[in-house]
């Protein structure tokens, strides 16, 4: 793919000498980047269509998130939960107004927003609904993808995220992503919690059928059952709304919120949810040394403010409806699946072309960044800065692809 005389091929095999393989990253070596485009050692460049999971959704470096960053680097960067500082009341006042909350608790990744609310689930069925010890429960969905911690892996069913880490942790109930009966059935006296993805990245970008999650809604509410999205790819502007729920109308008790919440700059996470369910927490029984440090919140209350405006969750949803116009108009010709919600798409690829890790290879070659997933799908998820004109590169170049 490239000259042995580039720096490229020398700074891949330092990688796989000096890393464990945990992953499998294409052979591309990023320097450099600016909103949607990336730069590699060798000064080639790359639309980035995939925004690092939606890490990026306001693109690289975007100059109000840059400037934030900076003018609190210059001031204060941790303190610890154990003092309060200048920042934390103001992310924690417009991240709970965004999600129209009562209160926040900040982490710092995905995974950590997840693990919390599993415990504030657990703790709320035990305090509040009356749970017998030992005894809660919460119902997940098949293909879901919520992280990659013990607890985490145990109720997942891939399984290269879950073979060989047991003994797995117990309490998870899984049904059928989008079987809305399915779900209704698993609950019982001991439930907590349905924690979903409004929609599953990394399955494949999959939309659950027309109804369910106010299906999922109006059984928890009539079951006494905590409803918990994970938000954390979904959400803050990615699916043309400010959260995948806000499709269908429908109000979840707990978001699970994170990646984007960074502003691509700093690991963010976040639960949000009322005071009759965060509020089952009291001081020693939950904490992070970094989670709502004072860098994090800077940049976190720009990112929120962004959102408040609105423009971004426009800009996915109009450019949204041009990506899903472009990759349509590809089915039969090398796509045989397609689905788009935003600036989100799946596509699956016929399988007899190529695989997922193959066509991301060849759109590399073309100039075009992009995930696979589970065979011949593969993700797209741009930055929310992206122009029509780099939408109408990306769909180009993976016609080209696909043509041979």
């Amino acid at each position: 793919m490239v000259d042995d005389k580039l720096r490229t091929p020398g700074a891949v095999r330092d990688a796989e000498r000096w890393t464990a393989h945990n992953y499998h990253p294409l052979p591309v070596v990023i320097s450099s980047a600016e909103g949607a485009w990336l730069t590699d050692v060798d000064g080639r460049r790359y639309l980035d269509c995939l925004a690092g999971y939606s890490a990026l959704n306001f693109g690289h470096r975007h100059p109000q998130l840059i400037a934030a960053a900076h003018a609190q680097l210059d001031r204060l960067t941790l303190t610890s939960r154990a003092f309060i500082h200048d920042q934390f009341a103001d992310f924690c006042r417009e991240l709970a107004e965004l999600c129209g909350k009562d209160l926040v608790l900040p982490m710092n990744t995905g995974a950590e927003a997840v693990e919390t609310g599993i415990k504030v689930a657990r703790k709320w069925g035990y305090q509040v609904k009356g749970v017998a010890a030992g005894q809660a429960n919460i119902v997940v969905a098949e293909g879901n993808f919520h992280g990659r911690t013990t607890t985490i892996v145990s109720f997942s069913t891939d399984e290269d995220a879950r073979a060989d880490f047991g003994p797995y942790t117990p309490g998870f109930t899984v049904v059928p992503y989008g079987d809305l009966d399915a779900l209704t059935a698993a609950i019982n006296e001991n439930t907590v919690a349905v924690l979903l993805e409004p929609i599953q990245g990394e399955q494949g970008v999959v939309v659950p059928p027309e109804g369910y999650l106010p299906g999922v809604r109006q059984v928890c509410t009539e079951r006494n059952v905590l409803f918990i999205a994970d938000e954390i790819q979904s959400g803050l502007g990615r699916t043309g709304a400010t959260f995948a729920c806000d499709h269908e109308g429908v109000v979840p008790d707990m978001y699970l919120l994170g990646k984007a919440l960074g502003g691509g700059i700093v690991p963010v996470s976040a639960v949000a949810a009322n005071a009759d369910v965060l509020g089952v927490l009291k001081p020693g029984q939950h904490g992070s040394t970094f989670g709502g440090n004072p860098l994090a919140c800077a940049v976190a209350i720009e990112v929120v403010r962004l959102l408040a405006t609105g423009e971004f969750q426009r800009r996915s949803a109009e450019l949204g409806d041009r990506l899903r116009a472009g990759l349509e108009g590809l089915l039969g010709k090398g796509l045989v699946g397609v689905r788009v919600r935003g600036l989100w798409a799946g596509l699956d690829i016929d399988p007899a072309l190529m695989t997922g890790r193959e066509a991301c290879e060849r759109l590399a070659a073309r100039g075009v960044l992009a995930k696979d997933t589970h065979g011949s799908t593969i993700r797209l998820a741009p930055p929310l800065v992206i122009t029509e004109e780099e939408i109408d590169l990306a769909v180009a170049q993976l016609a080209e692809v696909l043509a041979g």
